[in-house]
């Protein structure tokens, strides 16, 4: 069922955009679908940075589609982009892939152990899997499937035609190329995920430029498939192109009125698309916003095709924080299955969805991520009291739902951070898990662990695969006998009280009240004393009570949220190990 178009009078950045893109659409193609555009490059892992590239456009459709008009979202899958050099720690892919340097990535073995036909369907695949569980629509096109069936033939002889207009556009910026700049390598979890890295605005030539003057056109050999070829001749009339090959030596004479293995250069190649497509949308990274970038030069260009510039907000880079050593270690940055691995969607659609474009966020693959949820969970709570501010209601809503309906759920969405400490401390045993997320509130148990998936396995993902081994906690077999006995009378005092308590405080809530309750009762308090009501010493006296606890359950001074802890070990090994 469709959902109800809310109000365009909400203030989030993707409402505006919006309004801007059908009032634009119905000036430029009356009566025709709203385009939008992003273009991915499958020349790697298509990374969380990429990810801005779709979801930008994707959350301003859905929105115009919850509007009630009809809209595509084209995803343009540059593989006939030349494969430019060999990725760094991808599995199943060594030196020996450097033989297939220039030619178009649909001619890239994919690789090896992988049950994909070529290099660039292996990186689509993981992509579109990940765009289907973020509930993003789109049109798929493949670039070469566009190139070799001979779609663009005529777009390509215009470009030639007019080649000459072409070049004067790029040589009022080639002598404008601003000094390069000195970047310190950053480590993964420090790095900002360039968003248009590899997307085809790579360090691509502006086009063929030997001694018989400039071409936007370049062949791929047709002995050695690459894009290593110079332009020697060209006839509009008959349209008969002669090339060599400076990689193996072939050279060939063909008719590109009839030819089809070759594309227009990147600077012109986008521009042609905007116009063929009618893009009214479409965003690019930051690196595409500078003086001579193919956004700006693009502008000028998509005049000869007779088309317009789409709208193009700029956007920022996307960071990453605590990406562990066992994931970057392998050499690439995060993608989005890595990202969905360990958090639902849509707090990953609420990531994207919550800052303007050109705001840089970060997504947290280490404890931050527990904060994430934090955030995320108190704003769910405040949109079903209808306490959140406008522009948050918004964001929680394109991050739950789309035009097409609600997003796939955890039905009991326990808090992240308890959930990945009830996975740590059982260590993949599910009757213990469950267990445990049963004494949590004892008034309404868990059923099922299916209850609180797919959020519990999300959070066990994130405990296996980004927590290192000696973060992890191992609660002890036996008592600590010398350090029971080296402890004074108040610390004594302090054990009796929380085990006196556990039998009638046995749930989370009750077992918070106790832990905190406990040094406030052993210096004179009442239990339910507020901070304003008791003296400084008294957090003091609390840190010390909980180190000691965390050193008698798990050998450290710190560990899990005690009372997730006090759950996880239960009553009979908690009064074992804390002497009783």
């Amino acid at each position: 069922m469709p959902i109800v178009a809310q109000s365009t009078e909400t203030t989030d950045w993707v409402s505006r955009f919006a309004d801007e893109v059908i009032e634009e659409s119905e000036r430029r193609a009356p009566g025709k679908p709203v385009v939008v555009a992003s273009g991915l490059s499958p020349s790697g892992p298509i990374h969380l940075g990429n990810l801005r590239e779709v979801m930008t456009p994707h959350l301003v459709a859905d929105e115009i589609r919850r509007r009630g008009h009809r809209v595509r979202h084209l995803i343009s899958w540059d593989d006939y982009d030349r494969y430019r050099k060999v990725p760094a720690g991808v599995p199943g892919v060594d030196e020996s892939w450097s033989e297939h340097i220039g030619k178009p990535l649909t001619s890239v073995p994919a690789p090896k152990g992988s049950s994909h036909p070529n290099w660039a369907e292996h990186f689509k695949a993981a992509m579109i899997g990940s765009l289907a569980d973020l509930g993003v629509e789109f049109d798929g096109i493949s670039q070469t499937e566009q190139y070799t069936s001979g779609a663009y033939r005529e777009q390509i002889l215009h470009a030639m035609r007019h080649r000459a207009d072409i070049d004067a556009i790029l040589a009022q910026y080639r002598t404008k190329k601003a000094p390069a700049k000195k970047q310190q390598q950053k480590p993964v979890d420090e790095a900002e995920l360039e968003a248009a890295e590899g997307s085809g605005a790579a360090a691509e030539d502006d086009g063929s430029s030997g001694s018989a003057g400039y071409f936007p056109y370049k062949p791929y050999c047709g002995n050695c498939e690459k894009d290593l070829t110079t332009v020697t001749s060209y006839d509009d009339d008959s349209t008969e192109l002669s090339y060599s090959c400076t990689s193996c030596g072939f050279s060939e004479t063909v008719r590109l009125g009839e030819f089809n293995r070759g594309k227009l250069v990147w600077k012109v190649d986008w521009p042609m698309r905007w116009a063929y497509e009618g893009v009214i949308f479409e965003p690019s990274g930051v690196d595409h916003s500078s003086p001579g970038s193919s956004f700006q030069v693009g502008g000028q260009i998509v005049g000869i095709f007779g088309g317009k510039q789409p709208i193009g907000p700029m956007y920022a880079f996307v960071g990453i924080s605590g990406m562990a050593k066992m994931s970057s270690s392998k050499g690439g940055v995060p993608t989005p299955a890595d990202a969905l691995k360990i958090m639902e969607p849509q707090l990953l659609r609420w990531l994207y969805a919550r800052r303007r474009p050109n705001q840089s966020f970060k997504i947290a693959f280490d404890q931050e991520i527990q904060r994430l949820y934090d955030e995320w969970d108190r704003l769910d709570a405040k949109v079903a009291d209808n306490t959140a501010l406008p522009a948050d209601v918004a964001a929680h809503s394109r991050a739950v739902r789309t035009a097409s309906g609600e997003l796939p759920r955890t039905p009991r969405p326990l808090p992240y951070r308890t959930l990945a400490s009830v996975a740590d401390i059982t260590a993949g045993h599910e009757d213990q898990a469950l267990r445990i997320l049963s004494d949590l509130d004892p008034a309404n148990p868990l059923s099922s662990l299916d209850e609180a998936r797919p959020r519990y396995d999300k959070a066990e993902a994130w405990i296996n695969t980004h927590v290192p081994a000696d973060q992890r906690t191992i609660v002890r077999d036996e008592p600590d006998t010398e350090l029971l006995k080296s402890l004074d009378e108040q610390a004594r005092e302090s054990l009796r009280l929380l085990l006196d308590g556990l039998a009638d405080n046995w749930s989370l809530d009750g077992l918070t009240h106790l832990v905190y309750g406990v040094p406030k009762v052993r210096a004179g308090f009442s239990a339910d004393a507020t901070p304003k009501e008791l003296p400084p010493e008294i957090k003091t006296a609390q840190r010390s009570f909980f180190a000691l606890l965390y050193q008698l359950l798990v050998g450290r001074d710190t560990g899990p949220r005690l009372p997730t802890l006090l759950l996880a070990v239960g009553q009979e090994r908690v009064r074992h190990l804390l002497g009783a």
